[in-house]
């Protein structure tokens, strides 16, 4: 699990590919502290498990889920990644929890200045607009944001001059795909409104009838 505050920004040194998956390899700094062999590192917002240790970098398995799923195939050797190692208990939750699992991936649609801000607007595919509220969190690139603007098949954040610093999205423009991760609570409570619980708990989803029932209204 992660908190979606990129610890630094990391380069990829290569990506091997076989016939469906690969190897990446990244060279970091800070994110090796500590870290020992099956631990997990979040690039770009997707959950690997660091496999090998060279001299500044770590290496890590991309199946072929993460590739379909993912912009991690679409990138090149020099890159520039988002990285944060896994949330530990006594760590600060400066963002809101994230899974490290990208729901979908949308694209930067346009970058405005507003006053001491910059404004990001980003496509939102049809599977993760569901889960998306004005003021809510979103996970973009494993970068964790506050959405300012909802439109239809769109929605904006609102950077300080720190983050776009700070993250790959003062490296990138118009058109780069991004990896996009909804509130994990947001999808379960929408589990559980819809359709309920896996095993016949909760079948037709919850309503305020039975919450009533239940004796909570």
């Amino acid at each position: 699990m992660f908190t979606g505050i990129v610890e630094e920004l990391g380069k990829l040194v290569s990506l091997e590919m076989g016939s469906e998956s690969g190897v990446i390899t990244v060279e970091a700094d800070r994110v090796l502290e500590g870290c020992q062999l099956g631990d997990s590192i979040a690039v770009n917002g997707v959950c690997l498990t660091a496999r090998d240790f060279g001299s500044g970098t770590f290496s890590a398995d991309v199946m072929p889920e993460t590739l379909r799923k993912t912009n991690l195939g679409d990138l090149k050797r020099g890159s520039i990644v988002n990285l944060e190692r896994a949330l530990t208990l006594s760590s600060r939750l400066g963002g809101h929890l994230m899974l490290g699992h990208v729901d979908a991936t949308g694209k930067i649609v346009s970058i405005r200045p507003e006053g001491n801000a910059i404004f990001y607007t980003f496509s939102a595919p049809e599977e993760i607009r569901r889960y998306l509220l004005p003021q809510g969190s979103i996970g973009i690139d494993g970068i964790s944001l506050t959405i300012a603007r909802l439109d239809r098949d769109q929605f904006s954040v609102s950077l300080i001059p720190h983050t776009v610093k700070v993250t790959t999205l003062g490296h990138n423009g118009v058109g780069y795909k991004v990896n996009l991760e909804a509130d994990v609570l947001g999808k379960y409570v929408d589990r559980i409104m819809r359709g309920g619980l896996p095993g016949g708990q909760g079948e037709g989803g919850l309503t305020l009838e039975k919450l009533a029932e239940g004796g909570f209204l």
